[in-house]
């Protein structure tokens, strides 16, 4: 999602609220809360789940271990829905050519730091950067090189661009800031 106008160019970042998050939380809570409910139903030789009876897990090892895996499933399901409802990593790229700044907004986690803002000029702007890593664990991520600052995620690590796409998105990104661009 985007804005363009011939002065000012606003991206929207998507942050955790994605579908994908959505579903995982929920599969990892309802297959945690399983596997803590077979683990208790053990303990208390009661039939907690009707699909497996008391007697087929012994809490030693078996019903300790299920136990263990269903609070450890609950506390990573509750981290991804902290996320999710933080909306950690959301926010936008807002590229100024009128005032010739760019400002770089992010959203992390709650605390000190919860507002990551970062504002350069378009001037210390050397180059838009594209990573391609092809593979098994295929990474395209576009970078915007900073003098003396490094380089600048602009595009989520996960954001599964085909080459066509991020191609397009740097070449329209640096002939708007009127830069080159690098590929790696």
């Amino acid at each position: 999602m985007s804005w363009r106008s011939e002065r000012i160019w606003i991206e929207l970042i998507a942050g955790s609220r994605k579908t994908s998050n959505f579903c995982w939380a929920f599969i990892l809570f309802l297959g945690s809360l399983g596997f803590l409910l077979v683990g208790t139903s053990s303990y208390f030789g009661r039939n907690f789940i009707s699909l497996f009876p008391s007697q087929q897990i012994i809490f030693f090892p078996q019903g300790i271990v299920m136990s263990f895996y269903g609070i450890a499933g609950l506390f990573i399901s509750s981290y991804l829905w902290c996320t999710i409802s933080w909306n950690v990593g959301s926010g936008y790229d807002r590229f100024d050519i009128k005032e010739g700044v760019v400002c770089i907004f992010r959203w992390g986690f709650p605390g000190k730091n919860r507002r990551i803002f970062l504002r350069f000029l378009m001037k210390d702007i050397q180059s838009i950067r594209i990573e391609i890593k092809e593979g098994i664990y295929a990474r395209r991520v576009l970078y915007m090189e900073i003098k003396g600052q490094g380089a600048i995620p602009l595009t989520r690590t996960d954001e599964n661009l085909t080459p066509r796409e991020i191609e397009q998105k740097a070449a329209e990104l640096a002939y708007f800031l009127r830069v080159p661009i690098e590929v790696f």
